[in-house]
């Protein structure tokens, strides 16, 4: 995986006479978009967004659109999902929490593998940390499973007044040890890479792994604290009203 510094181009330079590399490197989060169309912002960063789009057949404009939502999204104000009713809160976490773990997941083990076998033999800590990662990832696939199928639609059906089918307490405890696994994991993760910090000479990829596991730690942070703090309450006191 040979790659070369980016250089920066001139500040108002649009973005289709920019790099693909420049434009990851400024903001790694793009590289969501461009391998949503397929761009390689690793290896052939050196091209532009025009000339790579051109290589590839896709409509330029379709392309900006994406990167300038990419930049509106980081801007857009939080709604507070935590006023929201229990059986209503289940279901963003649902939409929101666990359809952003399906999209990234397998983004990330695809990016960890690959930065862990290129960059493996010199610097170890990469094996580790991408073994580290399918660990937690198939923890967080059991875990979601467990909640979709069993906890949430017993909250849900506690929400519109019917008895909850069982205690709730052994799998609320279940869940709640298994966020505590899940954060041991992500501190390991952070401590690996250094605050998810790349090198100064990392490649493009290299450098969105590390995005990515941080903005994966933020939202893991944001979608336990509305379970542990908000969502399992909720539904203790209910099933106390109900007994």
């Amino acid at each position: 995986m040979s790659h070369k510094p980016n250089v920066f181009s001139p500040p108002g330079t649009p973005l289709l006479e920019r790099t693909i590399g420049e434009l990851v490197a400024e903001r790694p989060g793009r590289s969501r978009v461009f391998q949503a169309f397929n761009i390689d912002f690793c290896c052939q960063g050196g091209r532009t967004l025009r000339e790579a789009c051109e290589r590839k057949g896709l409509a330029a404009d379709a392309v900006v659109e994406q990167l300038e939502a990419e930049l509106e999204d980081k801007t857009a104000p939080a709604q507070n999902p935590a006023e929201l009713p229990p059986h209503e809160l289940a279901s963003y976490i649902v939409e929101t929490h666990h359809g952003f773990l399906r999209r990234e997941l397998p983004r990330l083990h695809a990016m960890s593998e690959r930065v862990a076998h290129v960059h493996g033999g010199h610097t170890p800590s990469l094996v580790e940390m991408f073994h580290t990662f399918i660990s937690m990832e198939a923890e967080l696939a059991s875990h979601m499973m467990k909640e979709e199928r069993i906890l949430f639609p017993a909250i849900v059906a506690m929400s519109r007044g019917e008895p909850a089918p069982g205690t709730l307490d052994g799998p609320i405890s279940c869940m709640i040890h298994e966020h505590e696994e899940v954060g041991a994991a992500l501190a390991r993760l952070r401590e690996l890479s250094h605050g998810f910090q790349p090198p100064a000479d990392a490649c493009n990829t290299y450098r969105a792994l590390f995005a990515g596991l941080h903005d994966l730690e933020e939202d893991l942070h944001r979608h336990i604290h509305l379970e542990n703090a908000v969502l399992f309450p909720a539904a203790r006191a209910m099933a106390e009203r109900n007994e």
